[in-house]
């Protein structure tokens, strides 16, 4: 069986992708902090890496977490070291995979309401969560590895059963469903820049008004996994690749569209000075729904890539039919 290594195996994108990859025949080992070989085990995962035909890397801390000191330390260290020691251990193996698919975000963009980014044209942004983003990537792609194709992953927020979904979902339940405006706020150094050339200004955070209608790009849990299985078999293709609906929304759609499925026929709007004392109670950023994020798959469509759920309405449909189905499972079972 040809084998395949899963970096984060345990987090939600790492266990679908883990269930895909044994779908197709493959003898998938996992490496993660709760998996039977550890970061602490370079041995193990060199061994795992040599003669595997796949790795594909999920690891690092969740951005779904308040932006202390700490956590921003983490959540760049997590990304960036694992990232490292994939790279080493590919890097030494006398037969390296053909190809490495490694998590990044397009969150690395620039807000946007003018255009979409593409991997071709967009602009990269700056602060925090983008300088995660640039050291991840270029740790990904440093150095020489020429038998091994690199890809990495910009996701855009995936719809499923993740913290982010849950996040928007609780709010859509909770009346507060309406749309998310920008606005100002009191100085904080949370989004500051972060690593060895840090962007951005120390003190934010940025303003941008958008009136609800910043842009909000998104992919399917299904079309994480099914991109991943067409990359894996597409040898011309590396470098950044979007993995993103090729039909964005924006705030005020995505909402209504959460209020609808989840049939809550109120949504009352928030602004900033409400979003970030809420946003501190459920320990996360409000970025995550102030950021206009507009992204556009340009690889995967030029490259013929079919979506599954290409369309809001029906990707949230169907995350809110399958977590039905799970919260019945229980009680089916007793």
């Amino acid at each position: 069986m040809p084998r395949a290594v899963v970096a984060g195996a345990s987090g939600f994108l790492g266990v679908a992708v883990c269930v895909a990859l044994e779908t197709d025949g493959f003898d998938v080992v996992r490496i993660g902090r709760r998996e039977a070989i550890t970061w602490n085990d370079p041995g193990g995962i060199a061994a795992a890496v040599d003669g595997a035909d796949v790795v594909v890397n999920f690891s690092g801390k969740s951005v779904n977490c308040r932006y202390t000191d700490a956590n921003r330390d983490e959540i760049l260290r997590s990304r960036v070291e694992t990232t490292a020691t994939l790279r080493r251990a590919i890097s030494a193996a006398a037969e390296p995979p053909r190809v490495w698919l490694n998590a990044s975000t397009a969150t690395i963009y620039a807000h946007a309401m003018d255009e979409p980014h593409t991997e071709a044209g967009g602009r990269i942004g700056e602060g925090f969560s983008v300088d995660v983003a640039r050291n991840w990537e270029r740790e990904l792609f440093a150095g020489d590895l020429p038998r091994t194709r690199r890809v990495a992953l910009r996701m855009a927020i995936v719809l499923g059963e993740g913290p982010a979904t849950r996040l928007l979902l609780t709010l859509a339940r909770g009346g507060l469903g309406g749309p998310q405006h920008d606005g100002p706020w009191f100085p904080h150094r949370r989004y500051r820049g972060i690593g060895p050339d840090p962007s951005g200004p120390e003190v934010g955070p940025p303003v941008h008004r958008t009136r609800g209608h910043q842009k909000f790009s998104w992919i399917h849990l299904d079309d994480v996994v099914g991109a991943i299985r067409f990359l894996i078999e597409r040898d011309d293709i590396d470098g950044p690749v979007n993995l993103a609906s090729p039909r964005p929304s924006d705030n005020a759609e995505l909402m209504r569209t959460l209020r609808r499925a989840v049939r809550m026929p109120i949504g009352i709007p928030s602004w900033r000075w409400m979003l970030e004392p809420a946003m501190w109670l459920l320990r996360t950023e409000p970025e995550l729904v102030l950021k206009s994020r507009w992204v556009i798959p340009g690889v995967l469509d030029d490259a013929g890539y079919t979506f599954s759920h290409p369309d809001l309405v029906d990707a949230v449909d169907a995350v809110v039919a399958q977590e039905a189905l799970e919260r019945q499972a229980p009680r089916t079972a007793s």
